[in-house]
């Protein structure tokens, strides 16, 4: 695929995963194509040389990984890292309120959303459900409402004459319950929302047990800007990174490399990654153990892979907007199209190193993929990733990159086409390379 194919796959890829669950399933599709394998984490493993396999732990983290052929304790790991949630909004356990002729659902920001953007949006519902089946026991399912059910209609300018001065600021409580319906006789009562969930799957409303639900954007994502330059959707962060890690991978040269190759996507990021499945947790460490395991390699042999391994954390990263200059590091603005950025702060919200970063520097020149440098305004408090976290607990040396994107944690999120071609090629190199 050229570039801009590789950008229209990653928009597919985005617009079939509308939650974190979403997002497995649609892995799940590329990785059965190719002849992977899942493994269930209750079973005991056994693999083979080249071989293709993916864990998948409560439906919304995955680690998928190919067995090469090479002393793993001399060449170790290689590791690609991402995340499967986004900052939003999510549906309250009884969320249905019935007020001044309207239903409205009651929600709770999911980490750190720019809150304003979802006004004016055509939202709807998307997450899974967990029943009783047939047989007594519990299961779970995917529920996506591909119409737009739900909208958050801004406050007139009449009523609010200083939102251009001030900005729109919403409370979290009182101000986004998002408008469902009216309440005529024809709707659904107030407390039967499940109603909407037995018309979605067919269960019965009896089996319905619990839920978790995502609101999202129901808008595609599409090309803009001249030449159509750039690219435009919810969740680029970070699911332009996953679509990158998993296009790297699912390469012939990278398959074949004979190479150790792991790609952990974790949920949970956005929210801190303190969960059984969350980068903090112990999936990753479990995960790489049992590879050792199996190849009869011991505890020594497995320390021996970790320090002979690197890690690539790929998430998002600040593009510069000349609009907003004083928002910017002077020295460390970020172009888009300009290649993938290597992320640094002396604070370690950021697990580069100058070795780490030399590292993917040199994969980049490999490859011949121009890199650029960022770090934060030092009077602005700096995010962070999932590399400082899962480094950390493996004590692997982690570089943190990421392409340039505007409106990071918008419901509409932006970024450049050639960027992701970039960082595609750079995750392949680092893959093949010895």
């Amino acid at each position: 695929m050229n570039t801009q194919q590789q950008v229209q796959d990653c928009l597919d890829f985005i617009d079939a995963s509308p939650s974190p669950w979403h997002v497995i399933s649609t892995l799940e599709q590329r990785l059965q194509a190719f002849k992977f394998q899942r493994l269930d984490e209750k079973d005991d493993w056994s693999f083979t040389a080249n071989g293709r396999y993916y864990v998948v732990r409560d439906e919304s983290s995955i680690i998928i990984f190919v067995t090469g052929h090479k002393d793993l304790t001399a060449h170790g790991f290689k590791i690609l890292g991402a995340h499967t949630d986004s900052p939003g909004l999510r549906l309250k356990p009884n969320p249905v309120i019935n007020s001044d002729y309207l239903l409205r659902l009651s929600v709770e920001v999911y980490g750190g959303p720019i809150l304003a953007t979802f006004s004016d949006r055509d939202l709807s519902l998307a997450g899974r459900l967990a029943y009783r089946d047939e047989n007594g026991k519990i299961a779970s399912r995917l529920v996506r409402f591909e119409q737009p059910l739900l909208r958050l209609p801004n406050l007139a300018i009449h009523m609010n004459r200083s939102v251009n001065e001030d900005g729109l600021k919403l409370n979290k409580q009182t101000e986004i319950p998002l408008i469902i319906a009216t309440t005529t006789d024809q709707q659904l009562p107030c407390d039967q929302f499940t109603s909407l969930l037995t018309a979605a799957t067919g269960l019965d409303s009896k089996q319905i047990l619990s839920w978790e639900f995502n609101i999202y954007d129901t808008q595609k994502g599409v090309f803009w800007g001249e030449n159509q330059a750039f690219y435009a959707d919810s969740q680029l962060d970070n699911l332009a990174s996953c679509h990158a890690g998993i296009t790297a991978l699912l390469n012939d040269a990278a398959l074949q490399s004979g190479n150790t190759l792991v790609c952990a996507f974790f949920d949970h990021e956005e929210i801190g990654s303190e969960s059984c499945k969350g980068a903090s947790g112990s999936f990753l460490p479990d995960v790489l153990e049992r590879i050792t395991l199996t190849q009869a390699i011991d505890k020594q042999g497995y320390r021996r892979a970790l320090a002979n391994s690197l890690m690539i954390s790929a998430d998002m990263a600040h593009a510069y907007q000349p609009n907003f200059p004083n928002a910017y590091e002077a020295g460390h603005k970020l172009c888009v199209n300009q290649g993938p950025a290597i992320k640094i702060n002396a604070n370690h919200r950021y697990a580069s190193t100058c070795l780490s970063e030399a590292a993917f520097m040199n994969i980049c020149q490999q490859a011949e993929v121009p890199f650029q440098k960022y770090a934060h305004r030092g009077d602005l408090p700096c995010g962070s990733t999932i590399g400082p976290i899962a480094s950390s607990k493996l004590g692997i040396a982690t570089v943190d990159v990421g392409n340039p994107m505007w409106a990071m944690h918008s419901v509409r999120e932006s970024a450049g086409v050639l960027d992701h071609g970039y960082l595609i090629k750079a995750l392949n190199q680092f893959f093949v390379a010895m």
